[in-house]
């Protein structure tokens, strides 16, 4: 009767019928998800939102800003200690690589998880019980007849086991286990007067015993191949991040010296702007002179606009390229100090040692350590796959203690003495899959995957020449451009002189003016360039060549002392990881890095106010 009340509700449940019985269903089977729940972003934990102000623009420069003089060691010591996650330097804005401090910290969990198997487990079980078994036996009253009988126990099972398991792959075990037990017979009328031997009784025994595998499981180096594992995926965790902090300091640098070239780029163009506006004025009042052409005058008028306009230009290019270091710095885009740069560039020319750089980058190069690492990796990854395609040849052994003891129906009690009764076993157990089909094909998939980390690893090499050998030609490339400009921008000067002078007495025409103005300008910003660029293939070689950081005095704490973590200092774990130390290879000199490159007018100026844009000129009659 019971049953069929039971599958008449879940039936009826299941149909639909009643919605109180399907929601007391649906409150232990979860129904289907037809439907997108979507929350009210309200409802969402808001992120505290850091300090910034409105970005600069180039109409409104804010001038009230402080000056901070900022050198590029101080930029990259500035960039380390909010690097978090790592940025990259795009362009005009930097983004984030996905990598963060924590990851090898993380990584690093694993080697304690693996080493846990060979931790000692303790375990304790409890188990109370009452057993009630109805039986039936003869009515002794009437022969004819069955009555219900039981014989209750209640009992207790209790366990203490500790097992160990060692590096060579022999389990040990050591359990006690109680079991006393009292028996309800005296209500069963076929035991009445005899009842049990011992009521209540306990039985115990203490087992121990021992398991040594001899083929597959069984070896040192075997066992201890996840723990290694672990460790290499935390050493290539490691130079994955570190690869990624170097990137960074190179875009820190490339991001530094582009600003820099900016703000040279700027300079230059307010020189143009101003005499332009100079030699507008003058071919204005030359006009109502009567001395100059309307077509002179329009010219500079239409080249003072240019140049104007080529200023804001290059005023935006010079906030965006503050955003972007400030970006890849970890600051806010803007605060109450616009970033002027203190740095010089060095113009020293480096004569590399190519054999010196390839031997760097073999050695040095994170990614090039990392692939090495992997297959380290795989050849403890084969040695397993290896010990799996083994037999199973496992020797036990178990020795153990029994005791018995409990209360006689005369009352007195019974026990057996310590070690009276043992039983041994010893043996070995063997199984092995006929063909080894699986362990064979892992140890063979482990060799072919060794066989690919060594063409990934020449591969890497190779990419890795390739680019030392783009650094040395850029680093060649750009220094003999420098020199080229410096030229260049030598002759734009005295030509810049001499066409202002013959203009000023009307011997030129204005378009040899606005030429020398162009040629002027162009040399300055291209000289500029050049070494800017050559300072940033210095950092891209240092890069390539693994030596970035240790070129700027900075080292992380693992390579330092020898640790996987600072477990010794008062610093979180794992926001450690940046490099320490003081970079020292670019530090102040006391002035705005592109003073550097000498920044005087080729030509003395007038005292003028900021560039306008004047009225038209009246036509002639």
């Amino acid at each position: 009767m019971m049953r069929c009340l039971t599958i008449g509700l879940l039936l009826t449940t299941a149909c639909g019928c009643g919605v109180g019985a399907r929601d007391l269903v649906h409150s232990y089977i979860l129904p289907e998800q037809r439907f997108i729940e979507n929350r009210d972003t309200n409802l969402l934990p808001a992120v505290p939102i850091p300090d910034s102000l409105a970005p600069r623009t180039v109409s409104n420069l804010r001038p009230d800003l402080s000056d901070w003089q900022l050198s590029l060691d101080d930029a990259i010591r500035i960039s380390l200690e909010r690097s978090r996650v790592i940025r990259v330097l795009t362009g005009t804005a930097a983004t984030s690589s996905g990598q963060t401090i924590y990851d090898v910290a993380i990584t690093n969990t694993t080697i304690d998880q693996n080493q846990a198997v060979f931790d000692p487990v303790l375990k304790q079980t409890n188990e109370w019980g009452r057993t009630n078994v109805p039986t039936t036996v003869p009515d002794l009253s009437d022969p004819r007849r069955s009555k219900f009988t039981s014989n209750p126990v209640m009992d207790y099972l209790g366990t203490l086991g500790y097992t160990k398991n060692n590096a060579l792959g022999g389990q040990s075990a050591l359990t006690w286990t109680e079991n006393p037990a009292h028996f309800g017979g005296a209500s069963n009328p076929l035991l009445a007067g005899t009842g049990f031997p011992l009521n209540p009784q306990q039985t115990s025994n203490l087992a121990l015993s021992y398991t040594q595998p001899l083929l597959q499981g069984a070896g040192f180096r075997v066992n201890m191949a996840p723990i290694v594992i672990a460790r290499l995926n935390t050493e290539i965790s490691f130079f994955q991040y570190k690869d990624g902090v170097q990137e960074m300091v190179r875009g820190v640098i490339e991001g530094y010296w582009n600003l820099v070239n900016a703000r040279t780029d700027v300079w230059a163009k307010k020189i143009q702007v101003q005499l332009s506006e100079e030699a507008y004025l003058r071919e204005a009042a030359r006009q109502k002179a009567g001395l100059a052409a309307a077509s002179d005058v329009a010219q500079a008028r239409v080249s003072y606009s240019q140049f104007k306009a080529g200023l804001i230009a290059a005023e935006a290019n010079m906030l965006a390229r503050e955003a972007a270091l400030r970006n890849i710095m970890g600051l806010p885009p803007t605060d109450d100090r616009f970033i002027i740069p203190v740095s010089a560039p060095t113009s020293q020319r480096l004569q590399p040692h190519w054999d010196r750089l390839v031997q760097l980058a073999e050695a040095r190069r994170p990614d090039i350590i990392e692939l090495k690492i992997i297959i380290e990796a795989e050849q403890q990854r084969l040695l397993q796959a290896e010990n799996q395609a083994l037999p199973k040849l496992d020797a036990v052994a178990a020795y153990q203690f029994n005791g018995l003891s409990g209360t006689m129906p005369n009352g007195d009690t019974l026990a057996t003495g310590p070690g009276q009764f043992s039983n041994w076993t010893i043996g070995v157990n063997f199984s092995v899959p006929l063909g080894l089909r699986q362990g064979r094909a892992l140890a063979r998939q482990s060799r072919l995957l060794i066989e690919k980390d060594r063409a990934n690893l020449v591969q890497g090499l190779h990419n890795a020449i390739h680019e030392l050998s783009i650094s040395v030609r850029d680093l060649d490339n750009a220094y003999e451009q420098y020199l080229a400009f410096k030229e260049v921008r030598a002759a734009a000067e005295i030509n810049v002189k001499v066409q202002n002078e013959k203009s000023k007495v009307g011997q030129v025409i204005y378009l040899n003016v606005l030429q020398a103005l162009n040629d002027w300008g162009n040399a300055i910003t291209s000289e500029a360039a050049a070494l800017l660029s050559y300072n940033i293939a210095l950092a891209s070689l240092e890069k390539r060549t693994g030596t970035i950081l240790n070129t700027h005095g900075l080292v992380f704490h693992e390579e330092r002392f020898r640790a996987a973590g600072p477990f010794v200092h008062d610093r979180q774990y794992p926001a450690a990881l940046p490099p320490v130390g003081s970079p020292q290879l670019y530090p102040s000199s006391g002035a705005p890095g592109e003073n550097s490159f000498d920044l005087t007018s080729p030509v003395p100026m007038k005292k003028l106010p900021p560039p306008r844009l004047l009225p038209p000129v009246e036509q002639p009659k």
